[in-house]
């Protein structure tokens, strides 16, 4: 099957004629599936438009060119929704998580969630997944029935395993959660929610995050040229790129550096999206799910890079870390920025009052954890420049961050 076909419609995809439900009882909507509905709200929210000022790697008035969480997001909604339709599955709840994956990410990418997570040692700490769970369960207060957006369960779980299992079936921590557990805003939203943090997700949920990961490499390469970081020839040390800047040296030998950086990436998104597909039909064709849950109880990830992909893949991160995350321009801004999080919070916690009177408790409703968590979500929804804003309201002298 060529990569532009779609896929026939196929039993193991989620279908939203037979999804679990909402938490909150709703009457469906007479025009659209339940997951599109999902994927209008989450479009809809306050979390989504703040995320066109959260910084991806660059502070927003670093440049106009440069991703934001914004455009990282949409970017990984167009993939996402190329390798759903590739593999004919549900295009709208594949694009809800990938719209939904980056919304409990605090200001300043990161670095300002290694400071919130510092900040809130003591209480749990931060986990940006787990906010996401938090923003369209709790935070977002738009309908006069519930908080939160009242998201499918479908897309809940798609928004908290994306990355697989969180718990064993007796409810113990794996992997990456078994040295402090599962997230306290995921585990305290399981025990009157269950989303079953033991099994895998969805395929959609897979696909959107292995296009996280295809979005994350191709963008940063392009906004690490951008910024000068490094050159085009620079990554040849990757023996993948250097293939793709061979075809395209012989094709176009007299192109300007700019627009080989422009077809480089463009070469590497299809690549890694053909790659995926590739690998993951050969997956599907071994284990032969017959329904959603054969693909949730299956031993482990069926959408998935080849072998050889997945090393190229994990090349470009190791490149993109040394020269582009830990450059001593980008080091120098994160650092400024993780502080402004941090001073926030303490002056918070030190002058309650200085907060904006709705995020001030109700009579006798914080405990300490309580107040730390409410803290902690007011600065999370922040924008870079709100941030900015608060910081030289409260504050003497402010970080530049260029």
């Amino acid at each position: 099957m060529s990569v532009g076909m779609a896929a026939p419609p196929v039993v193991y995809g989620c279908d939203p004629g037979q999804s679990r439900g909402r938490r909150f009882n709703e009457a469906p909507s007479l025009r659209r599936s339940a997951f599109r509905r999902d994927c209008d709200r989450v479009i809809h929210s306050n979390a989504f438009r703040r995320l066109k000022h959260k910084t991806q790697v660059f502070v927003f008035h670093e440049g106009d060119h440069y991703r934001t969480r914004l455009t990282h997001t949409l970017e990984v909604a167009q993939i996402a929704r190329a390798l759903a339709r590739q593999l004919g599955l549900d295009e709208d709840l594949t694009e809800t998580l990938a719209l939904a994956h980056d919304l409990g990410h605090p200001p300043f990418g990161h670095a300002g969630e290694r400071a919130l997570d510092e900040c809130l040692r003591a209480h749990g700490g931060f986990d940006h997944n787990a906010q996401s769970l938090r923003v369209v369960t709790l935070l977002e207060r738009r309908y006069p029935e519930f908080d939160g957006l009242n998201l499918s369960w479908e897309s809940l779980e798609g928004i908290v395993k994306h990355n697989g299992p969180m718990t064993d079936r007796a409810g113990n921590a794996v992997g990456r959660y078994k040295e402090h557990g599962v997230p306290i805003g995921i585990a305290d939203y399981i025990g009157y929610h269950d989303l079953e943090l033991w099994s895998y997700a969805s395929l959609e949920a897979q696909v959107a995050a292995v296009a996280d990961d295809i979005a994350y490499d191709a963008h940063d390469i392009d906004d690490g040229l951008r910024a000068g970081l490094f050159t085009v020839d620079d990554l040849n040390v990757i023996p993948l790129i250097a293939d793709i800047n061979a075809v395209i040296r012989a094709r176009y030998p007299m192109l300007d550096e700019t627009r080989r950086g422009a077809e480089l990436v463009r070469e590497l998104i299809s690549y890694l999206i053909e790659d995926v597909f590739s690998e993951t039909r050969k997956r599907l064709a071994a284990v032969q799910p017959q329904s959603v849950a054969d693909v949730r109880n299956h031993h482990g990830v069926i959408v998935a890079f080849s072998a050889d992909a997945e090393r190229a893949e994990a090349a470009v991160k190791s490149f993109l870390k040394i020269r582009m995350y830990r450059h001593e321009r980008v080091m120098s801004v994160m650092r400024d920025a993780a502080n402004v999080v941090s001073d926030l919070f303490a002056r918070y916690w030190a002058e309650p009052d200085d907060l904006p009177a709705e995020w001030l408790p109700h009579h006798g409703e914080d405990d300490e954890a309580g107040r730390a968590r409410r803290i902690g979500d007011f600065i999370a929804g922040m924008t870079d420049r709100y941030a900015i804003i608060e910081h030289q309201r409260l504050f003497d002298s402010t970080p530049d961050l260029r």
